[in-house]
């Protein structure tokens, strides 16, 4: 066999598995972020939603985006087998498992706007259709060699295929939804219906953040040159401006350091430099980090003030920062490095990258929102509605939807209590 095709495989078999280990990083993020009443919910759902998703793309989502097909979907290639690819340099089962992490990862960010009051069933019935409808058709134009591709849009690792995808499917959900009970006063002003782990969010970050060496070093594909190299420190340097420039933003507007909103820099600079990290130079790595992490701070503020709840902000990380991602390389793509599209407007590309980006982000997002809210209306009248009831969201979703706790120490206290005031 030949060595570099093993080399190949292996380094790609690696990062697909940091990236389902993101997985990790999400279900302690979102149970930090959320409160203890339904931990064990949200945990449990991801487990649940990735399986299912892994089904959908095995079946038919891996056919839609890299089959043959046309500029907007592809048509063959289900119910993938095991083959190798002609020309790909690596395993064929590897580079299928690797786009499958993708899959999965984009379903998790769109449940971030599900947080709290979905009903289990909610998660299950969307999981099918957005791994069919709203993910492969984007990432088939952006990926599969479909028409944003032929335009030369650049998006490395995701910054739209994955994370703004999800995202717009997120406000999709929440708008539909509508805010958790207390989140807003009649005057309009909003309760900060805070996490209930902040330990759990900061390892989630940190979590995160290794794994995303594996979601965009890992998009080389290959160790021929240590590109992959190169890809890492843009990672890292973009995810530490990101966090610095939250963490300033933040106290010069709030007299606070916040640390929540720290956090939320550190994978808003991820997210931005998922799209540009094999693009640009390393010095612009830092630039597109750092102002990422200032536009997630006001992007919070403004969803927070119309009333928009987004109890995992995936709104603001995902999506306000996946644009600013996309764009960037319309500025900062250099010749050198511009493998796919032209270089940015800084190195004289003129505006013709950061239209070719702008396109990509409009049509992406605008497709994704619109399936999604009409995916999500339809089932919200088959269902007899998404939510559960007003005395089920109060109880929580552990108690209401699994009849347990996800701390179960938690349930007997209560359970103690109740009986002891029967007694009196």
């Amino acid at each position: 066999m030949d060595t570099t095709f093993l080399l190949n495989s292996i380094w790609v078999m690696v990062a697909a598995v940091l990236v389902i280990l993101m997985m990790g990083g999400f279900i302690l993020l979102e149970t930090g972020s959320t409160r203890m009443k339904n931990a064990g919910h949200i945990a449990g759902k991801t487990i649940l939603t990735f399986a299912l998703s892994s089904l959908v793309f095995w079946a038919v989502g891996y056919g839609l985006i890299f089959g043959e097909g046309n500029a907007f979907v592809g048509l063959a290639d289900f119910f993938y087998s095991g083959y190798d690819i002609e020309g790909l340099g690596l395993s064929g089962a590897v580079f299928f498992l690797f786009q499958l992490a993708f899959a999965g990862i984009s379903l998790t960010i769109a449940f971030g706007g599900f947080a709290e009051r979905a009903k289990l069933s909610s998660y299950l019935f969307f999981s099918v259709p957005f791994s069919v409808l709203v993910y492969p058709i984007i990432a088939h134009w952006i990926w599969g060699g479909g028409w944003l591709a032929e335009h030369g849009k650049q998006d490395f690792a995701g910054s739209t295929v994955v994370h703004l995808t999800g995202a717009m499917a997120a406000l999709a959900a929440t708008i539909l939804l509508k805010p958790r009970i207390g989140k807003y006063n009649k005057d309009g002003s909003a309760n900060d219906l805070a996490g209930h782990n902040q330990v759990f969010t900061a390892l989630s970050v940190l979590l995160l953040w290794v794994g995303w060496f594996g979601f965009n070093a890992g998009s080389t594909l290959a160790v021929d040159g240590a590109f992959f190299g190169f890809v890492a420190v843009n990672t890292n340097l973009a995810a530490a401006a990101g966090t610095i420039a939250a963490l300033i933003i933040s106290s010069v507007v709030t007299g606070k350091a916040d640390v929540p909103m720290m956090l939320n820099g550190a994978l808003a600079g991820l997210v931005a430099i998922t799209a540009s990290c094999a693009f640009v130079n390393v010095w612009a790595a830092v630039v597109i980090g750092f102002v990422a992490g200032i536009f997630v701070f006001y992007s919070i503020r403004f969803f927070e003030k119309r009333r928009i709840d987004d109890p995992i902000f995936a709104l603001s990380v995902h999506g306000t920062a996946g644009v600013w991602g996309t764009l960037s390389t319309g500025f900062f793509a250099t010749p050198e490095l511009a493998s796919v599209g032209k270089p940015g407007l800084f190195y004289g590309g003129g505006f013709e990258q950061l239209g070719v980006q702008a396109l990509g982000v409009f049509t992406s997002g605008l497709y994704a929102f619109i399936v999604s809210f009409v995916l999500l209306a339809v089932m919200k009248i088959v269902m007899n509605g998404l939510r559960v009831t007003e005395e089920e969201e109060i109880i929580g979703l552990d108690v209401s939807e699994h009849g347990s706790y996800g701390y179960p120490e938690l349930l007997r206290t209560e359970q103690n209590h109740a009986s002891l005031q029967k007694s009196i």
